[in-house]
């Protein structure tokens, strides 16, 4: 492509659902009959979660356990009877769900034929070969409830996962979702228009996860329509929300910014940003290229503001997804300037910045007590001709005080270290250039600065490319390059 060729935004298209082994259902018990075939301890489990569930559980057999008569005996929620007999094919007719526990593959075939021959959805507890659906392990914050499903092949796995989503959900999510069962109809009626709709969920929803253990109340409901209707016609308006995406590892995207991507309606972002992080988005929302490449097709700067503007006025919640920081030599101040001039909401959600990654994933500190006491940021080339900036402070690249990060170093290398090492530069300050910072094909030159231009010419690294300059850098990178060297 020629490099001044002019590239406009382009709409990705959403991806394709990947396989499922098993496909996440939740179904509605409330009232209905269930039928659970066996007395054991394990089939007493599945009536608590049938009862729980709101179901109607008749419970055949012969000798129950002394759970399952504990159970029936205080059920959780739906009442639980017990017939001390042998199920029947009859007892399986018009069933909403039917669980069986059986020790031997004779009787489960039988009862699975019976349910399935009745159109009865049927699980036998530990065989699979007889089942139509699987239990999977539970997080309870009912209304709100997780189910996690390994389709049997590491249920200690699946445990595993409960254990941290138990962690990490707090238990007074239980009462916001009750109180959003309890509120959505009065949010229909209480005469807020669509956006204004859904500006209270938004507004509830950051209530909800920043006091997790506040119980909600009527003046919660009562302060969010307030608030929502002192908006005034501006809650019909979208906004547009600054992302940093980070340096690649979608690991190190912040939790601000994958709450921004699953509230999105449209997603404007560059080049940079790698697939995995936009895997984080809402899988409704449009999403749009609109990068810009090192000195070849580029989306322009006005077309992507004139975009970002128009889609907010249509009311969407428009997100300018970028890689690294948005604020550090991701032209923020244009976007920015866009959206005020036009009226427009606009916030910023930080990301870590290339070099921030790169040295953390390297094990490399950027700064040192006493005798690295800077850092700075700059960028290789300057804006027209990409050529080496005619206003850089060459002074401050070689002060032995500052360690530097230099993005976008492609073109101008060369030129840069010859000219930093003429204006004072020490030529053995560590250095280090990282291409595809902290990916998983992330590679690494090192080296003493006047070297590094020359093995970089040898590794021939993919971009984007970061250069860093400093003795924070120290030893450590210089040994490292050593070792690799040495084989």
């Amino acid at each position: 492509m020629p490099a001044n060729e002019r590239r406009t935004p382009s709409e990705e298209k959403p991806a394709r659902m990947d396989a499922l082994a098993r496909l996440p259902i939740f179904l509605a018990l409330d009232g209905k009959r269930a039928v659970v075939a066996g007395g054991s301890p394990a089939a007493a489990w599945k009536a608590e979660l049938l009862s729980a569930s709101g179901a109607l559980v008749e419970v055949y057999a012969a000798d129950p356990s002394d759970e399952l008569l504990q159970i029936a005996e205080n059920p959780s929620r739906g009442a639980i009877a017990i017939n001390r007999r042998g199920w029947t094919a009859d007892d399986v007719k018009g069933a909403a769900i039917a669980i069986g526990a059986f020790d031997d593959n004779e009787a489960a075939a039988a009862f699975s034929s019976a349910a399935r021959a009745r159109g009865v959805p049927v699980n036998v507890i530990d065989k699979p070969a007889f089942c139509d659906f699987a239990f999977g392990a539970i997080v309870n914050r009912s209304p709100l409830v997780i189910g996690i499903s390994t389709d049997g092949a590491a249920p200690v796995f699946a445990q595993a996962i409960r254990a941290k989503l138990e962690a990490l959900l707090p238990n007074g999510f239980t009462a916001w979702a009750s109180a959003a069962a309890r509120w959505r109809n009065a949010v229909k009626a209480s005469g807020l228009s669509f956006s204004g709709r859904r500006k209270f969920w938004q507004l509830f929803t950051a209530h909800a996860i920043s006091n997790p253990d506040h119980a909600p109340s009527q003046n919660d409901f009562d302060r969010f329509i307030a608030e929502v209707q002192g908006l005034g016609t501006a809650v019909e308006t979208g906004s547009v929300t600054l992302v940093g995406a980070g340096p690649g590892d979608p690991e190190m995207l912040t939790l601000r910014a994958v709450r921004a991507l699953q509230s999105a309606d449209v997603i404007l972002f560059d080049d940079l940003v790698s697939h995995d992080v936009l895997d984080f988005a809402r899988r409704e929302a449009r999403k749009m290229l609109v990068g810009k490449t090192g000195f070849g097709p580029s989306c322009k700067q006005e077309d992507i503001n004139a975009l970002m503007v128009s889609l907010a006025r249509q009311g969407k919640r428009v997100i300018r997804l970028k890689g690294g920081d948005p604020l550090i030599f991701g032209r923020a101040a244009e976007e920015i300037a866009a959206c005020r001039a036009a009226n427009i909401a606009v916030d910023v959600v930080p990301g870590i910045t290339a070099a921030q990654g790169a040295a953390a994933r390297l094990g490399l500190p950027l700064t040192e007590r006493k005798r690295v006491r800077r850092l700075q940021y700059v960028t290789g080339h300057a804006k027209k001709n990409g050529s080496l900036p005619s206003d850089f402070d060459w002074q401050s690249l070689a002060d032995p005080v500052t360690t530097t990060a230099i993005y976008m170093p492609g073109r101008t290398l060369s030129a840069l270290v010859e000219r930093a090492v003429a204006e004072g530069l020490d030529p053995r300050t560590p250095a280090l250039a990282i291409a595809r910072a902290t990916r998983p094909d992330q590679a690494v030159v090192t080296g003493p600065v006047a070297e590094l231009p020359q093995r970089l010419a040898h590794a021939a690294l993919p971009g984007p490319l970061l250069l860093m300059i400093g003795r924070s850098l120290g030893d450590q990178a210089v040994e490292r390059d050593e070792k690799r060297r040495r084989g």
